[in-house]
């Protein structure tokens, strides 16, 4: 027991809930089920197709023959295929090889091969060639060169031109493609920038990303009572999210008290108190690999918000209505900087730098910087069919910080939010 209250770990129990609206985000067939998709098979064979279809569209509109994946994000986008994916970020062993006018070849780490079968976009699947210290040690450059000559061997029949555009490669293995005659291109902006664009079936797939989410925030929000820990509840939105087939949370964004500014402090085990504000950004990797980033802000144990909070809850929800309103297929990066919400002085020492980002299978391109951040030369255009996360982060000092975030899809007649979970009552 902790200050007098129950102090548990993530349970199936059914919760009884203080907000019937947050309780219609539960599982309607039991708060002690997961989550089950009901998205048919056609739909993600759809969007499987035209996943790997952009990337070659832009391999091609760059004139680049070849595009060599390491990125665990750019591999799951284009074949569906995802293994050990935290793992692989920092220990890169597994890629992808994408000819534009060739195969398609998925190169597994050793032993897993069979996790690509049955995906339709993967012509062929070989044994990777890692040259990782961990398992080369002195025979590092050995096998960097046989990795070298095999992609040789296979980019080098249809590269008339020496093009391979590669998202992640360090020095070493880049200068052995180099002197095998190849220039190298920046993969992952033409990887972002092919993802940036969303299919209708991708919208579907990130719909129910963003279903298991809130059904993670209304665990969140019910155990949100005084003796927690910032942990335990952060370990719901976990919770929610494995049980129902996703990926992994990017952060640990979640604080309460006095301990949300400055932000950008992870949970710890802080016990909350009674009426201290418990502020939230989920940054979660769900089902289909798609990306639900969300941020809410509520007090513990649910009770009315003090003056201070009002205040500054208030000024976050402005920033968040006044952007998504002024959205608009067409417009430039630097309109939507001149028209959106100006932040009042008092709270830009503690300021959140974006006010934008794009979103697909993690947060990507292009993050759009708050206006005394913003960068004349940035350019881009917010074009239909991209999603579009809308952030705020309001605090000054001394006081406790308020962070709000939706998600929306840019549709042709202005944005659609995706997320629905309720606003807190004020």
């Amino acid at each position: 027991m902790l200050g007098g209250e129950e102090n548990s770990s993530p349970s199936s129990a059914a919760p009884v809930f203080k907000d019937d609206r947050k309780q219609a985000y539960l599982n309607p067939d039991g708060a002690d089920r997961p989550l089950i998709s009901p998205i048919p098979s056609s739909t993600l064979d759809s969007a499987r197709r035209y996943r790997l279809g952009r990337l070659r569209t832009k391999m091609k509109e760059w004139d680049c023959p070849a595009l060599l994946l390491y990125d665990p994000v750019n591999i799951r986008y284009a074949f569906d295929c995802s293994n050990m994916s935290i793992w692989t970020m920092h220990n890169p062993s597994r890629y992808a090889l994408i000819l534009a006018d060739g195969p398609a070849i998925m190169f597994e780490f050793e032993g897993s091969e069979h996790v690509n079968d049955g995906l339709p976009g993967i012509d062929e699947v070989r044994t990777s060639k890692s040259f990782l210290f961990f398992t080369a040690g002195n025979l590092v450059e050995e096998r960097m060169k046989a990795w070298a000559d095999e992609i040789s061997d296979i980019v080098g029949a249809c590269c008339r031109n020496g093009r391979i555009a590669v998202d992640r490669l360090e020095p070493a293995p880049a200068a052995e493609l180099q002197s095998r005659g190849f220039s190298l291109l920046d993969g992952q902006e033409l990887a972002e920038r092919a993802r940036s664009i969303k299919s209708a079936e991708e919208i579907e797939l990130m719909r129910w990303t963003i279903r298991v989410c809130e059904a993670g925030m209304a665990r969140m929000y019910e155990v949100s009572e005084p003796g927690r820990t910032e942990r335990e509840i952060w370990a719901e939105l976990h919770f929610e999210n494995a049980r129902s087939g996703g990926e992994w949370l990017e952060t640990k964004l979640l604080t309460a008290g006095p301990r949300t500014n400055p932000w950008y402090r992870e949970c710890s085990d802080y016990i909350i108190k009674r009426g201290e504000m418990i502020s939230f950004d989920t940054d979660m990797i769900g089902p289909y690999g798609y990306c639900a980033d969300l941020s809410r802000s509520w007090t513990c144990g649910h009770v009315a918000m003090n003056a201070k909070q009002k205040e500054l809850y208030s000024a976050a929800r402005d920033q968040i209505d006044h952007n998504l309103s002024i959205i608009r297929s067409g417009m430039t990066f630097r309109e939507f900087n001149e028209k959106s919400w100006r932040i009042p002085e008092k709270y830009i020492p503690h300021r959140y730098t974006l006010a934008a980002h794009g979103t697909g299978m993690a947060d990507e391109w292009p993050g759009i910087l708050l206006h005394p951040d913003f960068d004349e030369n940035f350019s881009g255009v917010i074009e239909e069919n991209m999603v579009l996360n809308i952030e705020s982060l309001i605090a000054e000092d001394g006081s406790e910080s308020i962070k709000l975030e939706t998600q929306a899809l840019v549709t042709a007649i202005g944005i659609e939010r995706l997320d629905t979970f309720p606003w807190e009552e004020i």
